[in-house]
């Protein structure tokens, strides 16, 4: 790859930090378009729902949610090849395969109203969830496997591990507390993920040094 393209690449990681902040912000703000909401007690998801009140204020202020996020992740995935490990490559590819599942899937197959109304939209919404939960386990857990071993790369395998606490404080919060507290740990599940894209951005922007890479140059 040429170097100009190698340097474009790695600055463009900056759209993963700028995904989290388009979600973040509509997360802060559509509430206002959407009467009686309870953010401790509602899902993130509400807000996006067909018959939502503030759905069209969301996607206005999220509109650069998932395409900076998508954009960063398949970069992410260019410039790994042939760097780092096959572990490490295989935890990005894994986690950007769950974006992509989960830009798609929800887009299609949005809530039709605050809850779950059942019908088939519905349900396949609760299958896409259900994808983009096994699919974020399985690659943090790569990342974390692979970033420690041999101490390849541990910064992020830490950041991957805090994510994947926050995912598991999430789902564990759902079925625990009290239903006046879902939308709070929700949010962790939620913004594991989100958080996490931001991470990959940063991470593509200053290369994703690593101790193999490192060898490798020593040796060339």
């Amino acid at each position: 790859m040429k170097p100009a393209a190698t340097t474009l690449i790695r600055r463009l990681g900056i759209l993963g930090l700028i995904s989290m902040l388009s979600y973040t912000a509509a997360v802060i703000f559509a509430p206002a378009a959407y009467p009686g909401y309870n953010w401790m007690g509602q899902a993130v998801s509400d807000l996006s729902a067909v018959s939502s009140p503030s759905r069209e204020l969301w996607n206005q202020i999220a509109s650069l949610y998932n395409v900076c996020g998508l954009v960063a992740l398949t970069l992410c995935c260019v410039f790994v090849q042939g760097k780092l490990t096959r572990t490490l490559r295989l935890g990005i590819y894994l986690f950007t395969l769950m974006s992509w599942v989960s830009a798609v899937g929800y887009t299609c197959f949005p809530l039709t109203e605050s809850g779950y109304a059942g019908g088939f939209q519905n349900v396949m919404h609760v299958v896409v969830t259900a994808a983009v939960v096994l699919l974020s386990i399985m690659s943090l857990v790569l990342l974390i496997a692979g970033g420690f071993r041999r101490h390849t790369l541990p910064s992020l395998a830490v950041w991957a591990c805090i994510a994947l606490g926050l995912m598991f404080a999430g789902s564990i919060g759902i079925g625990a507390a009290p239903k006046a507290f879902f939308g709070v740990f929700e949010r962790f599940s939620v913004f594991s993920a989100v958080g996490f894209t931001a991470v990959l951005g940063i991470y593509l922007m200053k290369g994703f040094p690593s101790r193999v890479d490192a060898e490798v140059s020593a040796q060339a």
